[in-house]
């Protein structure tokens, strides 16, 4: 094994800046009219839910989604007919006045793909389906069976790339870490390096035909994975002397209010480092709601170049090295900040989150089931919420009415002073106020700080504090990540809990940005709690935002989690009802991560990152599964969920909803 993977020193660099925002300088490609990468704006694109040979629908869709923000439509092909009828509906929307470019998503079938190259503008082929295998086999291969393979993987390419080359249509090379074959999983594992190398192999063979008109994606449904592909992917290319577009997208994201947040934290992470090139948000919903999401996504960074009077691109011969910026950390894996605990924040527990509820009604004990204390006047107790806040910001104001214990509460300091009781209650400090202190609390300080305070710190002053990290600067997150690495070189294990303040922000993009602010951070290790101040807004979505993004990072699971594919003209089934369905009788159980998949194209290899599967396998049939396992076959489709519960009851993984 050791003599055929390629060795690589990953000291070197994947974005202009970690810093300042910069955004990385593509190779640009034209798809139809509309040209991707280089100094073009960030693309949006989303794909059909329709069935391919339904002409008319595809096209009634298509125009849905032109109109709601999509600059490209992805179709489905999954054999040669559908790959075929694309020419009617190209030719439907151009009569309609409609020049939108398409794009053909090919799984498995080369010829469906050499169809489709001759008449939309680009295809989209997934290296560990295209020529390749995935039976879940592990086979140890010698250095002469490794070239044989891809010898054999390089014939059955070629032709379409030549194909590409005559009618001047793009492709995206696009990894999925669901469906990496046994192939690269036997050499490299389920891992960000599988996941880059599986595309290299396919834009090196690319290159050896001189067809340098492609785009690269690396999806997973695993926000860290994606992130550290991502990354690796550019810092891979780099050495090899390209710098192709990225299609940025989280695979099966979700609907609703968790597949945004999943998808900002991945997606946004990236576009913080200036990397991407295009969008595609995935949920599960009608994908004409995809779009506006993406948009407010990529709106952001086009402002941002504005906002900053910086160039927004840069050659990617500047590229720093991370060792030379941020040398206590690496970007390619995730690695928690080791703190030392303060009570129960830092260490090894988990991120607190931190509400502000100074401007409620504090003589009315209900508003706190907003954050997860429902409280009952007839038992005059509380009753706790999977998702309940662990810290609640005061400030001047004081309660008619005694708190939950598991509730700490925080006030501005000359309040706290003035506290009689000062039981569960802990005082937070400016930086000025700390250090002229004569009265602290024994056991928890909070200590307010500006990411640019640093130098300010008098360390041996910290026992028994918390920092609440906040920023002023447009690219806040950057600023923050290099407190948190500065710390790390000065070998400081304070807590720190993560503040971001948003102002005129409607509901949508405070989530949006929030998510991408603070699930960046966490994504790289940095931050022990979350406070997402945003005066004006509902406390139930500033709550369930910030466990949203712990979810969405992995770094506090509090709720299941669905991983479930966002529909095309694959799906099998109503994806949008059975998502529903199973969440209502499974949406208690914390921890469980189920998938739920309209084909088999990701559904085998999702399972893998999923406790539990369901998975259309034909009409009216599913497919169960325990991880990769598939434990029943062809169950018909009204006894499925009821199956699928007795599995996770025979694995001692079923509580009842109280």
């Amino acid at each position: 094994m050791e003599n055929i993977l390629a060795k690589h020193d990953l000291a070197g660099g994947y974005c202009n800046s970690l810093t300042a925002y910069s955004r990385y300088l593509t190779r640009e490609v034209n798809i139809g009219d509309i040209a991707l990468g280089g100094h073009n704006p960030i693309r949006i694109q989303s794909m059909t839910t329709t069935d391919t040979m339904d002409t008319l629908g595809t096209v009634a869709q298509t125009i849905r989604m032109v109109e709601s923000g999509c600059e490209y439509v992805r179709i489905t092909a999954p054999s040669i007919k559908e790959a075929e009828n694309l020419a009617n509906i190209k030719k439907e929307l151009r009569f309609r006045g409609y020049n939108v470019p398409l794009i053909a998503d090919i799984h498995f079938t080369p010829n469906a793909a050499e169809m489709a190259a001759r008449i939309v503008e680009k295809v989209r082929v997934n290296p560990g389906n295209y020529a390749d295998k995935k039976k879940f086999e592990n086979i140890e291969y010698t250095q002469d069976a490794y070239n044989a393979e891809l010898s054999r993987i390089y014939k059955k390419f070629i032709p379409l790339v030549k194909i590409c080359k005559e009618y001047g249509t793009a492709m995206r090379i696009g990894t999925n870490h669901g469906s990496l074959s046994d192939r690269i999983m036997s050499h490299y594992g389920d891992t960000p390096r599988g996941m880059v190398e599986s595309a290299m192999e396919f834009i090196r063979m690319c290159e050896d035909q001189n067809y340098y008109n492609l785009v690269i994606s690396m999806k997973a449904s695993n926000t860290q994975v994606m992130v550290q592909a991502y990354r690796l992917l550019v810092e891979t290319m780099a050495k090899e002397g390209m710098n192709y577009p990225l299609h940025l997208g989280v695979t099966e994201a979700g609907d609703g209010e968790d597949g945004r947040i999943k998808s900002a934290v991945g997606i946004g992470t990236l576009l913080e480092d200036g990397l991407g090139d295009t969008i595609r948000v995935s949920l599960t919903e009608d994908p004409e709601f995809e779009a506006p999401v993406a948009k407010a996504l990529a709106d952001r960074y086009s402002k941002r170049s504005l906002e900053l009077g910086v160039r927004s691109f840069e050659s990617p011969a500047k590229v720093p090295t991370p060792n030379s910026q941020l040398p206590t950390y690496s970007p390619y894996e995730y690695n928690r900040r080791i703190t030392t605990a303060v009570q129960h924040i830092g260490g090894h527990h988990h991120p607190v989150v931190m509400i502000d509820v100074s401007k409620e009604n504090l003589k009315d004990p209900y508003f706190l089931s907003s954050v997860g204390y429902n409280y009952s006047a007839g038992l005059d107790k509380y009753n706790l919420a999977d998702q309940a806040c662990d810290l609640a910001f005061l400030g001047d104001n004081l309660p008619s009415f005694s708190f939950p214990g598991n509730l700490k509460q925080v006030y501005n300091y000359q309040t706290w002073l003035k506290l009689k009781d000062k039981n569960n209650c802990h005082p937070l400090f400016s930086l000025e106020e700390f250090n002229k202190a004569d009265l602290k609390d024994e056991l928890l300080n909070f200590v307010e700080v500006d990411a640019q305070q640093l130098s300010n710190l008098t360390i041996n002053q910290l026992t028994n504090v918390v920092l609440i990290l906040k920023t002023l600067a447009v690219h806040g997150m950057a600023e923050q990540r290099a407190f948190f690495v500065a710390l790390q070189e000065k070998n400081i294990r304070i807590p720190v809990i993560v503040k971001r303040t948003y102002q005129d922000v409607n509901a949508d993009n405070l989530m949006l940005y929030a998510s991408t602010d603070i699930g960046a951070l966490f994504t790289d290790g940095f931050g022990d709690g979350v406070w997402i101040d945003a005066q004006g807004q509902n406390l139930s979505l500033l709550n369930s935002t910030s466990f949203g993004i712990l979810q969405a990072t992995r770094t506090r699971i509090s709720k299941t989690e669905y991983i479930s594919c966002p529909s095309c003209g694959r799906t099998l089934f109503d994806l949008q009802e059975t998502t529903q369905l199973i969440r209502s009788r499974t949406d208690h159980l914390k921890g469980i991560k189920i998938g739920i998949m309209g084909c088999i194209v990701n559904g085998p290899g999702e399972m893998a990152d999923a406790d539990y599967g369901y998975v259309g396998t034909g009409p009216d049939k599913i497919t169960l599964y325990r991880g990769k396992e598939v434990v029943k076959k062809n169950v018909t489709t009204a006894y499925a969920l009821d199956e699928l519960i007795d599995i996770i009851k025979d694995d001692g993984n079923w509580v009842e909803k109280v």
